[in-house]
């Protein structure tokens, strides 16, 4: 069997910046989710060899010699190909389908080292390869840890054992779900992952899904409503540790309790000691990495798995504090976690669009 296995890679998208002195500004780090094709090719050993077909046994006709390309592993120059969409999406599978077919028509000779051609008959009863798109494949020749995209027979000698099973998961763009399938039909045609056309048959490639909402769009932009976090004090006074503490347990507490009305009410963060294993992080700094003199800023890193380049889920926000008072340390924290739930603007809660030092240094959380 072949496996498709997608493997999660970061790629930095678009960055954008806007600075304020002593006040918030933004960096948006978009972390890309490309799905790489990385798979295992296993030979599946089927019965028997040779140039022709078993002859019948029951006395019957028997089947003509194949007399055309020796190394075509099928017997016959036309395939019929079926689909069945599983799922039933009602998405019309069947021009993506046959763009791959197309494909290999025109490359099959130059590539596989023979030539074939298709015949795309949606529901064919007795096709020789069938295109099964499903929700999920679970088993692939692999042990399930993998995310898997599609599968399909590594056929590389007959008799071929038919039809040719093609799965392919659903939820991917036209582009993504065409190269999937002229990567699996590839196989049945007895490519590997070291065979030309590497752009098709390479083990690693980018897929991106169908369009989805952006976390901005989203009431909970990230994939759980537990969050962690983590505070890194080291940049306070010791004088001021305690309290600066209750201003970010503070803010955490208003946006947990909904900030009024304007995230949902089931939020929660627990604090972890590793930075590395938390959601939001906060930082108390000297200096500022985002503009001179005092303030704040946020980064926003998640997943782009539509390929937009805008953020469909967040995974961390980091947050930096510099050269505030104790009682506005706070606000800027509330202020930033409320953008990491993607508030902007007037949907921001009444507090945190105030840009009056007074409400910004006073318990606003109440």
């Amino acid at each position: 069997m072949c496996l498709l296995r997608l493997l999660r890679s970061r790629a930095k998208g678009r960055r954008n910046r806007s600075h304020k002195r002593y006040g918030p500004s933004l960096r948006t780090n978009c972390m890309r989710r490309g799905l790489a094709l990385a798979s295992l090719a296993l030979v599946v050993l089927l019965a028997g060899c040779g140039g022709s077909l078993p002859e019948p046994v029951d006395g019957g006709t028997a089947t003509p010699a194949w007399t055309g390309d020796p190394d075509n592993p099928y017997r016959e120059q036309t395939l019929t190909v079926a689909l069945a969409d599983e799922v039933g999406t009602d998405r019309d599978y069947a021009p993506l389908v046959q763009e791959a077919l197309d494909y290999w028509e025109q490359r099959s000779a130059e590539y596989a080292g023979y030539p074939i051609e298709y015949e795309l008959r949606a529901n064919a009863t007795d096709p020789d390869v069938r295109v099964r798109f499903v929700e999920t494949i679970d088993s692939c020749g692999h042990d399930g840890t993998q995310l898997t995209a599609g599968c399909a027979p590594y056929v590389t000698d007959g008799p071929v054992d038919r039809p040719a099973n093609v799965r392919i998961e659903t939820g991917y763009d036209n582009a993504s779900t065409v190269l999937l399938l002229q990567h699996e039909l590839g196989h049945t045609l007895g490519l590997s992952h070291d065979d030309e056309p590497r752009d098709v048959m390479s083990a690693q490639a980018k897929l991106y899904t169908l369009p989805q909402p952006d976390a901005t769009e989203r009431a909970l932009p990230w994939a759980s409503p537990d969050l962690t976090y983590a505070v890194d004090y080291d940049g306070v006074a010791p004088s001021e540790r305690d309290a600066t503490r209750r201003q970010v347990e503070a803010a955490l507490g208003y946006i947990a309790a909904g900030a009024d009305g304007t995230v949902p009410e089931n939020v929660t963060f627990t604090r972890v000691a590793d930075p590395e294993r938390a959601n939001v992080t906060v930082r108390f700094a000297d200096s500022d990495p985002c503009s001179e003199g005092g303030g704040s800023c946020g980064s926003l890193r998640g997943l782009d798995p539509d390929g937009d380049d805008a953020l469909e889920t967040y995974s961390q926000l980091s947050i930096t504090v510099v050269g505030l008072d104790t009682e506005a340390r706070g606000w800027h924290v509330g202020y930033w976690t409320a953008r990491g739930f993607g508030l902007r603007g007037e949907e921001l809660p009444a507090p945190l669009r105030s840009s009056d030092p007074d409400v910004r240094r006073s318990e606003w959380w109440r």
